[in-house]
């Protein structure tokens, strides 16, 4: 037997919902994305002028030495350190959630993650040429480059549409923005099926 038109619209209306479900998945994951990215590009020149205040140079300049010493993989365990040494404030940011702290929760889980990123971003700039000499590494952070490239071709389309969209709410344009939404439900009127 031929299925009817009636049974294909439940299947095409659910494959709909997913594809509408896996952009909004991928478009949320971008924006993750962006934002670790825009905040290790925000922090690492904030990182790198609290050290150069420090009056710790002779100290910086052995840090710097002792790493140039040493092999690849050494040195990827060194950019790995920051990531151990916070993972138990992380973990302590869960108990205070856990125990309805929620404050105190969040100022820990903030302060884990801005000093995790500051360091990590100071440390890449030291390691990175070592680093880079792992093929591996290489590879993945040439991945981690085209994600973000990939983010941004997700994600600025929706910018573009918002700013749009904060342009035309300014009081000046009012008038402007209603005839839009006329227009576009104009649109849908004329593109829904008739009941």
């Amino acid at each position: 037997m031929i299925p009817g038109p009636t049974t294909n619209q439940p299947k095409s209306a659910l494959a709909t919902a997913a594809r509408r479900t896996a952009r909004l998945f991928w478009i949320i994951l971008a924006l993750i994305f962006l934002f670790e990215a825009w905040l290790w590009g925000l922090l690492a020149p904030i990182v790198a002028f609290i050290v150069q205040l420090l009056p710790l140079k002779a100290l910086k300049a052995r840090i710097a030495a002792a790493i140039a010493g040493l092999p690849p993989s050494a040195t990827l365990i060194v950019f790995i350190i920051p990531a151990l040494i916070l993972f138990p404030i992380k973990l302590s940011a869960i108990w205070l959630f856990h125990h309805h702290h929620w404050l105190a929760g969040i100022a820990t889980l903030v302060f884990a993650k801005l000093a995790g990123l500051g360091v990590t971003a100071f440390i890449f700039e030291v390691t990175r040429p070592k680093l880079m000499q792992m093929a591996w590494f290489a590879r993945l952070y040439g991945w981690v480059m085209r994600g973000l490239a990939w983010a941004h071709a997700m994600t600025d389309p929706i910018k573009r549409r918002l700013r749009k969209y904060v342009y035309m709410l300014r009081p000046r344009n009012a008038g402007r923005f209603y005839r839009h939404l006329v227009r576009v439900r104009r649109r849908v009127q004329h593109t829904a099926p008739a009941a």
